[in-house]
């Protein structure tokens, strides 16, 4: 049940009252979840609360510290998007040419833009697993994915979450610079921002970092996990960092810092008209996912390592930043959990998760079977027991859909019963049949072999 007291506007609150709270009910929540550690930092435009919780690695048993990196995932992305957008600020690049004018490796998708790398609108699909990837080059990993054959929709058209377009823009930026991307993040981002660098990869970190781990559901035991991104993935995966780490990164986002110039912020919040990222957020700009809460337009990222799960959000207009890290499966839990509890402490109502829309009630939709492609991953729909169809993606135990008239789905657990959004279906505006699926924002091409 979430957690409300009577609260102060945040503005009244005092930072110190704030941060006690905040640090008991992170404990609690740690606790609840069962996560070994977690950051939240918070700035309020008064001052920054930041408090953290627990262990770092459980093999060692460090502590979790205000320092502590993390391993952010995809929170990655917003800043290889903004090492993009800094480079078309100088003139360097243009986001609206083809990106193969720069990156050779992209000449099978010469009219997929910079831009639309940025904002997953190019149709490239998500790429290998990072298993397979660390088996090859980016060459030969960007010419084996980026190809006519693959694409998944005409680019600019609509939107399908893509590693590979950020393995893309990393390219894209070691080519502009002549720096490896690590050290054009820390030269041109990390360093501006004050923060140390630490890289999923790195022999010997420059500051404490956090193992994310996997926890057995029965017993509450925590083990480490290894992370097993490949290098060529670092672009869209390999940063770590703290939750303060992000809220100075938020604060460049909203332009009110120096790294990046206030019209740049702007272009990166701006929403794109193709991106419709169902589940995942409520629009997308150069790299941020953009949330709508209150009249207010959020923007921000989410990301999740091997056993890790980071949040990200800012509100422009307001300049208030939120933060969160936390190196366990359930911290997303945790998370969504916590965010209830700054409206009831603060008054601040951070967007999690995009808020569900009242579809009706559930309808039939039997042409919605069949296989559909994205790269090499393969989403099966077939009818389950019941005849209602259910999802399969890559072979794994496949889960009841529930399809509503304006195409949405949502996946039911076939073990509790718990309905979760899934996504939605596509039709061929030409002849009426569905041709497109997307899950979790990633799109997959209906495929003719069945």
């Amino acid at each position: 049940m979430p957690y409300t007291i009577p609260a102060a506007p945040v503005a009244l609150r005092a930072p110190s009252l704030l941060s006690r709270e905040l640090q008991d009910r992170l404990d609690d929540l740690a606790h609840t979840h069962r996560v070994p550690g977690a950051q939240l930092a918070l700035d309020i435009g008064s001052g920054v609360v930041a408090v953290h919780t627990g262990t770092a690695d459980v093999t060692t048993g460090s502590p979790f510290t205000a320092d502590t990196a993390v391993p952010l995932g995809s929170l990655t992305k917003p800043f290889t998007a903004a090492l993009v957008m800094l480079l078309a600020d100088d003139g360097d690049l243009d986001l609206d040419e083809p990106a193969a004018e720069y990156v050779a490796e992209l000449a099978g998708t010469p009219h997929v833009t910079v831009r639309q790398l940025l904002a997953h609108t190019g149709g490239l699909p998500t790429g290998p697993d990072s298993d397979t990837a660390a088996a090859t080059t980016p060459t030969r990993y960007l010419t084996a994915v980026c190809t006519a054959r693959d694409l998944l929709f005409t680019p600019g058209t609509d939107f399908s979450y893509s590693n590979a377009g950020y393995v893309a823009a990393g390219r894209l930026v070691e080519t502009v610079t002549g720096m490896p991307w690590p050290e054009a993040v820390r030269v041109l981002l990390l360093e501006p921002l004050g923060v140390r660098p630490a890289f999923i990869g790195d022999a010997a970190p420059v500051r404490p970092v956090a193992a994310g781990h996997a926890v057995n559901t029965a017993t509450g035991q925590a083990v480490a996990a290894r992370q097993n991104l490949a290098p060529l993935e670092a672009p869209a995966g390999a940063l770590l960092a703290s939750a303060l780490d992000l809220v100075a990164f938020g604060n460049a986002l909203t332009g009110r810092s120096d790294l990046l110039p206030p019209a740049v912020a702007k272009e990166m919040r701006r929403a794109e008209t193709a991106a419709d990222p169902g589940t995942l957020a409520d629009g997308w700009g150069a790299g941020l996912a953009l949330y709508q809460r209150d009249g207010r337009v959020w923007c921000g990222h989410d990301g999740n390592a091997q056993g890790t799960s980071c949040h990200l959000r800012a509100d422009p207009e307001s300049g208030i930043v939120v933060a969160f890290t936390g190196n366990a499966g359930g911290a997303t839990a945790l998370w969504r959990e916590l965010t209830e509890d700054l409206a009831g402490l603060t008054g601040i109502r951070v967007p999690a998760d995009v808020l569900a829309a009242d579809r009706g009630r559930p309808v039939g939709l039997p042409d919605c079977v069949g296989t559909y492609r994205n790269g090499t991953t393969t989403y099966r729909v077939a009818p389950g027991p019941d005849g209602t169809p259910a999802l399969s993606v890559d072979g794994d135990l496949p889960l009841p859909l529930v399809c509503y008239a304006d195409l949405s789905c949502d996946l039911r657990d076939p073990a509790t019963g718990r309905v979760e959004p899934g996504g939605r279906f596509h039709r061929d505006p030409a002849t009426g049949t569905i041709d497109r699926v997307q899950i979790s924002g990633r799109t997959a091409r209906r495929a003719d072999d069945g």
